[in-house]
């Protein structure tokens, strides 16, 4: 097993290469062991050259209404009456702290990408 850090694009398409050979090794062998390192050192290198920045808070509400089969009615309780929904979802009024934890609780939203800061439109 020759395992160095992982610093460059290419140090990083070696790698991926490897474990696309090392799929099929068993765990609690050599090759295991070299599978779980070498994916350990790729996640690393991915986590600090690929980050992905988190979606802004009305695309957020809207690809969860999505997944959870909800329409705007549904986001009454949560933002406050039928227009309040209109607003915020059209971004002519940012979301109050009390709506943040609403959708938070509600719709498991993570909290970091609600309270990101977004335009409004007049």
């Amino acid at each position: 097993m020759n395992i160095r850090p992982i610093k460059t694009k290419k140090d990083h398409a070696q790698a991926l290469k490897r474990i696309e050979a090392l799929m099929t090794a068993r765990a609690n062998t050599p090759e295991g062991d070299e599978l779980d390192v070498l994916v350990t050192l790729v996640e690393a290198y991915e986590a600090k050259h690929h980050t992905i920045d988190a979606p802004d808070p009305i695309a957020a509400i809207h690809h969860r209404m999505e997944a959870m089969g909800m329409a705007r009615k549904d986001l009454e309780p949560l933002l406050g009456s039928k227009s309040r929904v209109s607003e915020v979802l059209n971004r002519k009024r940012k979301l109050t702290m009390e709506m943040v934890r609403n959708l938070h609780q509600a719709m498991q939203i993570p909290a970091e990408a609600l309270i990101q800061d977004y335009a409004v439109r007049g």
